[in-house]
């Protein structure tokens, strides 16, 4: 028998399982060596916005219309199979991403269509959340989910730096062992095998989540050739009506700015340590680890926050916080901190780097948390998973400008620290919007949506 437990822990095991695309390949891991690959910080930089946000603009184009078809359908585990498919296709495949053995454009698309797996999977993963808990508890099963997802990718981490991952000087990994399976350091195997420990992971343990987590069939289901039939029509009258949901239209764009801006830092943290602080993939791994710490901490500190005081608060609390933090970091080099010189031996710079690294991990582990609860929150719960859909598709309908504006600001001011700017402006934006928004969304307090 599946008790509600069990399906709460199943749900969790998704972020669990999935969490370590983010940490390993998007930010920690593979996102640095993409500079090995190419020999530039600025190159790689510039690489990787241009693709990471390519595939941003998939993922908002698709995400609401596969969202109508899930709700009409009333299925959303045939398509997370799908999706999952995906995500460990595109991870394994990075493998192959040899140094001066390797097809740019064949690695970026492999990292994209895992990336676009990951994003429609968790789509529709987040649209059962309402179905796990009483909205007084959503708060916490959304933190918690999150914390325990960050502890998954914070072990994955350490096992790439403990067993996988050698310094390419000494061939030792930090255990001071030689990489396990007999990875070769000549041709980076032990970095590469990032891809394949990302796809057996996730592989591995979604197995809970679909063993437990069962959902209910809905009485005026439709098949899924006739819900994809009428679900444009759908979605599109949903857009024509969404402006005068004030409460909802503007969460949707506020938080369609600040998540960018939040994976921005996610998506360039590691590239700009390693090329404006010449840190090594090792000393980006700790980094790693000390912002996964506080993430899976102020992830669950947040939920316990969000049921007392509301999402809204601890959203604006983090957004406020994460600016400052970018604001900071812009000014940590090797020549300066915070405007004050250093010597080029100084480890006051990393000092500073690890700080700020840990204050965006506890910001951005609340935050995403908060996000999710919020929308469940604005949601019409028989448009659940079209809702979620649309805020995957406000999540990633600028998720390009993210990525491709540091691209762009980088390419043209050849210079990394300004090229994060446009970051600070997406937060300033998203804050600005939330003062349009209610915390109980175009509803009245019972939770129904107001005519």
């Amino acid at each position: 028998m599946i008790t509600a437990k069990k399906r709460i822990w199943g749900w969790w095991f998704f972020d669990w399982a999935s969490q370590p695309y983010n940490t390993l390949l998007i930010t920690f891991i593979f996102a640095p060596f993409v500079k090995d690959l190419l020999g530039s910080g600025t190159a790689a930089q510039t690489v990787w916005g241009y693709g990471v946000g390519l595939a941003g603009i998939v993922i908002a184009l698709a995400s609401p219309f596969l969202g109508a078809i899930a709700d009409r359908s009333g299925r959303r585990m045939p398509f997370i199979w799908v999706f999952s498919v995906m995500y460990f296709v595109g991870a394994w495949f990075l493998w192959y991403a040899e140094p001066g053995n390797f097809h740019l454009m064949a690695i970026m698309i492999a990292f994209a269509i895992g990336m676009i797996g990951m994003e429609f999977a968790t789509t529709f993963t987040n649209a059962i959340l309402p179905d796990l808990g009483p909205r007084e508890e959503i708060g916490r099963i959304s933190g918690s989910g999150w914390a325990f997802g960050y502890i998954g990718g914070m072990i994955t981490l350490i096992i790439m730096l403990l067993l996988l991952q050698a310094n390419p000087t000494t061939g030792k990994t930090m255990l001071g062992i030689d990489p396990l399976f007999g990875l070769d350091v000549a041709t980076r195997e032990d970095t590469r095998a990032v891809g394949p420990l990302t796809a057996l992971w996730y592989a591995v343990f979604m197995i809970p989540f679909f063993l437990w987590v069962k959902e209910p069939r809905k009485a005026d289901a439709l098949p899924v050739r006739t819900a994809l039939r009428g679900a444009w029509p759908e979605l599109r009258a949903t857009l024509r009506t969404l402006p005068h949901r004030r409460s909802l239209f503007s969460f949707l764009l506020s938080s369609m700015f600040y998540r960018d801006a939040l994976n921005g830092i996610y998506t360039f943290g590691g590239l700009y340590a390693a090329g404006v602080l010449n840190w090594s993939i090792t000393m980006i791994g700790i980094f790693g680890i000390l912002g996964t710490i506080t993430g899976a901490l102020f992830a669950w500190l947040g939920g316990k926050a969000d049921d007392r005081w509301g999402p809204k608060a601890v959203i604006v609390t983090t957004v406020i916080l994460l600016t400052l933090v970018v604001v900071g970091i812009v000014f940590v080099s090797r020549e300066s901190v915070f405007g004050m010189a250093v010597s080029p031996d100084s480890s006051l710079p990393d000092i500073a780097f690890y700080i700020l690294g840990g204050m965006i991990g506890a910001c951005g582990g609340a935050l995403q948390s908060a996000s999710r609860t919020m929308m469940v929150r604005q949601a019409d719960p028989e448009k659940i998973t079209e809702h979620f859909g649309l805020y995957a598709l406000t999540g990633k309908a600028t998720a390009f400008i993210a990525p491709l504006s540091i691209g762009v600001v980088t390419q043209i001011s050849d210079n990394q620290s300004i090229g994060i700017t446009p970051i600070i402006v997406l937060l300033i934006l998203g804050l600005l919007l939330l003062g349009w928004v209610r915390t109980n969304g175009d509803h009245s307090p019972d939770g129904q949506p107001q005519s």
